[in-house]
């Protein structure tokens, strides 16, 4: 029986011929992340270990982005952990403030995701990687240690799913609400521990920023990762950004390799997708939904907080105002994508509409700050979770959906469709 792509990379990490789904494999790791709220724990444990350093300085990278610029006294000490390990292990990609983005905008704008690596990192949406062709998934701050001084990590070979993608998206339809119609249909554990795996014509008519978002959210369904093809798209990208590719890396399919399931998706019958409260899986399509007023709008996030997505809300709110009573948030991922929204004057529109926009930062996503909903407040959030609580108050509601959306709904006041502006 031939294998996945996922499958490939782990049978090459492992040094092996081929593994099967179900097999326990031990890999080697091309990268290990952790951020400011993960990185304390792992360093904390790692201490544990009484190793000698690190395995590889070069392939650790180290992110305080969910409370940076520190909050208060607690996010200033876990920064200040992560901060001093990393001086004194000397670690190469270490993001202080100023250098820092959201985490995995961040390490493919600067080159350290390569098809066929296998990644590990201590936060959720790690599987955000799978865009560029790489292994990649959310582990634990105990492997996250263990991982940082051995270089290795054990897995359990996933099962996969295949979504064959054809068509094109509509204009002002883009990956959010692929991924949101997605997880609509097989619900947040429709691909438990199972590699989300994305092929088709339909891949090429995705730029990069959708398969970024579209593999970021592959947890959101439960997955154990979510990976696209290697394609001209793909190499373009990694070229701009610095990336080094080794061919013998990157990977396809076998014509025989095993699916628990295949499910078609025609890109161009995708509508503006809204996931209701309290789970990723309650997605309405805009046709479907009352009307919803709202209190605050977040356009950001490692979801959809890149260059793309602020140019699709740039394009609605360009010469319009926010309604009164919303609060506008804007939060370009990094200081690059930053950089390029203020030189194509996407800042100004945003300014000028009536919103604000912060430093790069995971803030309002987690309930941390920067947009802390109070009790009964609605708020429609290009993040990628709408739990209770999850953004303040338990009895407050958010609405995931695109930039576009976000953007249109600013302006109305209410849930609005993007493709009516």
């Amino acid at each position: 029986m031939g294998m996945t792509m996922t499958q490939k990379i782990l049978a090459k990490g492992a040094g092996l011929a081929s593994v099967t789904a179900g097999q326990l494999i031990e890999a080697d790791l091309d990268l290990v992340l952790g951020n400011d709220i993960t990185a304390p724990v792992a360093i904390k444990e790692m201490d544990k270990f009484k190793t000698e350093g690190v395995f590889d300085k070069d392939k650790i990278a180290l992110v305080p982005d969910h409370f940076v610029p520190a909050k208060d006294i607690k996010s200033a000490e876990n920064c200040k952990c992560v901060r001093e390990f990393a001086k004194r292990n000397k670690i190469t990609n270490y993001f202080e403030v100023g250098q820092m983005g959201i985490e995995h905008a961040l390490l493919p704008e600067s080159g350290l995701v390569s098809p066929g690596d296998v990644i590990i990192g201590a936060d959720s949406h790690t599987c955000t990687y799978g865009a560029l062709g790489a292994f990649s998934t959310g582990v634990g701050s105990t492997d996250m240690a263990a991982g940082m001084a051995t270089g290795k990590a054990w897995f359990r070979v996933p099962e996969a799913i295949c979504f064959r993608l054809r068509g094109e998206l509509q204009p002002r339809v883009s990956g959010k609400d692929v991924i949101l119609h997605i997880i609509g249909e097989i619900g947040v554990d429709g691909a438990l521990y199972q590699s989300m795996e994305f092929a088709g014509s339909g891949v090429a008519a995705l730029s990069m920023d959708d398969r970024f978002t579209i593999s970021n959210m592959a947890i959101e369904a439960g997955g154990k990762n979510g990976i696209f093809p290697v394609d001209e798209k793909t190499l373009a990208y990694e070229k701009e950004h610095g990336a080094e590719v080794d061919e013998s890396k990157i990977f396809a399919p076998d014509d025989d390799a095993e699916y628990v399931r295949v499910i078609d998706i025609d890109l161009s019958k995708i509508r503006p997708t809204v996931a209701f409260p309290h789970l990723p899986e309650n997605a309405r399509t805009l046709d479907e939904i009352p009307e919803i007023t709202i209190d605050q709008v977040v356009i950001g996030s490692c979801t959809n907080g890149r260059i793309q997505d602020l140019r699709q809300a740039a394009d609605i709110l360009k010469g319009r105002h926010v309604a009164e009573g919303v609060r506008v948030i804007v939060i370009p991922a990094t200081n690059k994508i930053y950089l390029q929204a203020m030189e194509e004057g996407l800042i100004r529109i945003f300014l000028e509409a009536g919103a604000v926009v912060s430093t790069p930062t995971c803030g309002p996503c987690l309930g941390g700050y920067m947009g802390i909903l109070a009790a009964g407040e609605r708020c429609v959030s290009t993040t990628n979770r709408n739990f209770v609580g999850r953004m303040g108050d338990t009895t407050s509601e958010i609405y995931l959906a695109s930039p576009a959306t976000a953007a249109a709904s600013a302006i109305a006041g209410k849930i609005a469709d993007p493709t009516a502006c």
